[in-house]
C-alpha cells in the first residue's frame, strides 16, 4: 500500500522533454504581471497631456519612430508574455475597426486586470468575477447608448459634432498645437466622400519642408511620379489607360537559351526583331484612342519616344498602390492586355498638369470622375513629424467617417466613463452575493481612466476624480476633466466630444480580452524545435 502511495506522490511528466508548464496560481500571475505590464507602458500616452516614446527598430539603418498611438507602439515592440500578446491583438483590432481609442482600451484591459488579481487575492472565484462584469458590461453598455446623443437630422449641429470629434481626437496627438487646422482638413476630407466612407479616395502625401501648417487639402489627385522626357506636360479632358505590362523589352529576354550567330549583324537582326514586337505593342495601345498612359512597370526610353511622337503622356513606374488608387479615383480599369480596346475601360479627368510642392514636381489630376478623391498634402520639418501627423491624421479620418455611418456621439474628457462607472456602482448596491464586489471592481477600472489622463497631466488626480464623481452624483451627466485648466468643467460647453462607435467598442473589446485572460489556469509552452545539424549546404 505504501508502495502504491509513494509512486503516486512522484511527479509525473507528461510533455516531451523542453516543454514547459504553468499551473494555476503561477499561470494566473504571470498573465495578470503581463498584461498589467503591457498596461503601464502604454498608460502614459494617453489623454491631451500624454507623452511620447521613441521606438528604435532592431534593422541594420535602426529606424526610429516618434509616437504615442497606442497600437503602433504595441505592433512595434516583440512580446513573449501570452496575456500581454492577447493585449496587442486587441489594441491591433481597435486600430483596425475604428481607427481611435487603442491606448484606452489597452489601459482599460489591463486595469481590470489589476483589479481582478485584488480579487482573486481574496479567494474569489474567477467565474463568479467573470459573471459580475458581464452584468456591469452590460449596464455600462445600456448607459453608454441612453447618454449618447444624435444630430444627424440637422446638418449645422452633425457638421460642429464632426469638428469637435475630430479635435478631441487629435488633442491626444502629435497635431494638438493644430487642431482647428487639421480637424478642419479632416472634417472636408471626409465630407468630400459623401457618407461612402471609402478612405482610399483619400490619398495622404508626405512632403519634407515647411512647418505643420502648410499641410493643405487638395482637390484632386496627386502622384508622385515624373512625366516623361519630350512629352505634354499639361493635358485638358485627358483619357488615361492605366496597365500593369512590361514595357522593357527592348533589350533582349531571352534568359537561359543560346542564341549562336554567326556575325554581329544577326544581334542586330533579333535587336531589330525585338524593337518590332515592342512597336507593335505601343500602336496597340495607342489604338484605344487615349491621349495619358500610366504604368506599373518601367517604360523604356524606345517605347517612350514613340509615345513622345504620337503626343501621348507616359508616366511609368507608378507604384501598386499608386495605380490601384488612380483606377478607382479616375473610373478606369487596370489592364495588362490590349487586344480589344472596346472592352477596355479607361480612366478620365479634366486636367492632368505638374505641380511643384516644395523641391519635389508631382502630377496632379483634377476633375476627377470619383468626385470625393481629394489628396492631403503633409509637410514638416523632419520624417518622424510627418509620420506621427499622418497616423494622427488616420485616426481623425478613421473616426470621423465611423461617426459619418453612425452619427451618435457621446462625451469625452473622462465624462462617459465616470458616467457608465456610476451607473454600475448603483448596480453594485442592488446586487447581493459576491458578484457585487466584482461589479465595484468593474467600476473603479473605469474610473481609473480619467485618474490617468490627469495623473499624466501632472494634476492631482485624486481630487478631480472625486470632484468628478460628486458631480455625477449630482446628476450632471456632461461633467468631464478640462485639462487645459486642470478643473472639472462642462463637455457641451467645451466641445470635447467623441464618436460613440469608439467608446462602445473600447469597452466591449477591453472587457472581452481582461475575461478570456482571467479564465486561464494553465500555460502550456511547447518544447522548441531541436536544431537539426545541416549536412548537405548548398
Amino acid at each position: 500500500m505504501s508502495r502504491c502511495a509513494s509512486l503516486s506522490m512522484a511527479p509525473v511528466n507528461i510533455f516531451k522533454h523542453g516543454a514547459d508548464e504553468e499551473k494555476a496560481e503561477t499561470a494566473r500571475l504571470s498573465s495578470f504581471i503581463g498584461a498589467i505590464a503591457i498596461g503601464d507602458l502604454v498608460k502614459s500616452t494617453l489623454g491631451p497631456k500624454g507623452m511620447d516614446k521613441i521606438l528604435l527598430g532592431g534593422g541594420k539603418g535602426g529606424s526610429v519612430t516618434v509616437t504615442n498611438d497606442g497600437a503602433t507602439i504595441l505592433k512595434a515592440i516583440g512580446v513573449d508574455n501570452p496575456a500581454a500578446k492577447v493585449l496587442v491583438d486587441m489594441s491591433k483590432v481597435q486600430d483596425d475597426e475604428v481607427g481611435d481609442g487603442t491606448t484606452s482600451v489597452t489601459v482599460l484591459a489591463a486595469e481590470l486586470l489589476r483589479e481582478a488579481e485584488l480579487l482573486i487575492a481574496k479567494k474569489i472565484h474567477p467565474q463568479t468575477v467573470i459573471s459580475g462584469w458581464r452584468k456591469a458590461t452590460q449596464a455600462a453598455r445600456e448607459a453608454l447608448r441612453e447618454a449618447a446623443v444624435d444630430h444627424s437630422n440637422e446638418p449645422a449641429r452633425f457638421q460642429e459634432d464632426l469638428l469637435n470629434i475630430a479635435r478631441t481626437t487629435l488633442s491626444s496627438k502629435l497635431l494638438t498645437h493644430h487642431k482647428d487646422h487639421f480637424s478642419q482638413l479632416a472634417v472636408d476630407a471626409v465630407m468630400r466622400l459623401k457618407g461612402s466612407g471609402n478612405l482610399e479616395a483619400i490619398h495622404v502625401i508626405k512632403k519634407l519642408g515647411g512647418s505643420l501648417t502648410d499641410s493643405y487639402l487638395d482637390e484632386g489627385f496627386l502622384l508622385d511620379k515624373k512625366i516623361g522626357v519630350n512629352q505634354p506636360k499639361r493635358l485638358e479632358n485627358a483619357n488615361i489607360l492605366i496597365a500593369n505590362t512590361g514595357m522593357d523589352t527592348d533589350k533582349i529576354k531571352i534568359f537561359g537559351s543560346r542564341v549562336r550567330v554567326d556575325s554581329t549583324a544577326k544581334v542586330a537582326e533579333i535587336e531589330l526583331a525585338e524593337k518590332e514586337k515592342m512597336k507593335e505593342k505601343v500602336d496597340r495601345i495607342l489604338k484605344h484612342g487615349i491621349n495619358c498612359f500610366i504604368n506599373r512597370q518601367l517604360i523604356y526610353n524606345y517605347p517612350e519616344q514613340l509615345f513622345s511622337q504620337a503626343g501621348v503622356m507616359a508616366i511609368e513606374h507608378a507604384d501598386f498602390a499608386g495605380v490601384e488608387r488612380l483606377a478607382l479615383v479616375t473610373g478606369g480599369e487596370i489592364t495588362s492586355t490590349f487586344d480589344h480596346p472596346e472592352l477596355v475601360k479607361l480612366g478620365h479627368c479634366k486636367l492632368i498638369e505638374e505641380v511643384m510642392i516644395g523641391e519635389d514636381t508631382l502630377i496632379h489630376f483634377s476633375g476627377v470622375a470619383m468626385g470625393e478623391a481629394c489628396t492631403v498634402v503633409l509637410r514638416g520639418a523632419t520624417q518622424q513629424i510627418l509620420d506621427e501627423a499622418e497616423r494622427s491624421l488616420h485616426d481623425a479620418l478613421c473616426v470621423l467617417a465611423q461617426t459619418v455611418k453612425e452619427p451618435r456621439t457621446v462625451y469625452g474628457g473622462g465624462c462617459s466613463e465616470m458616467l457608465m462607472a456610476k451607473v454600475v456602482t448603483d448596480l453594485a448596491n442592488r446586487t447581493p452575493g459576491k458578484e457585487a464586489v466584482a461589479m465595484e471592481s468593474f467600476a473603479k477600472a473605469l474610473r481609473m481612466l480619467p485618474t490617468i489622463i490627469a495623473d499624466n497631466a501632472g494634476y492631482d488626480s485624486a481630487d478631480l476624480v472625486a470632484q468628478l464623481r460628486a458631480a455625477h452624483q449630482e446628476n450632471k451627466t456632461t461633467f468631464g476633466l478640462n485639462m487645459s485648466e486642470g478643473s472639472v468643467g462642462n463637455m457641451v460647453d467645451l466641445g470635447i466630444t467623441e464618436s460613440f462607435q469608439v467608446k462602445r467598442q473600447v469597452l466591449l473589446s477591453a472587457s472581452e480580452a481582461a475575461e478570456m485572460i482571467l479564465r486561464v489556469d494553465n500555460i502550456i509552452k511547447a518544447a522548441p524545435r531541436s536544431r537539426v545539424p545541416d549536412h548537405h549546404p548548398c
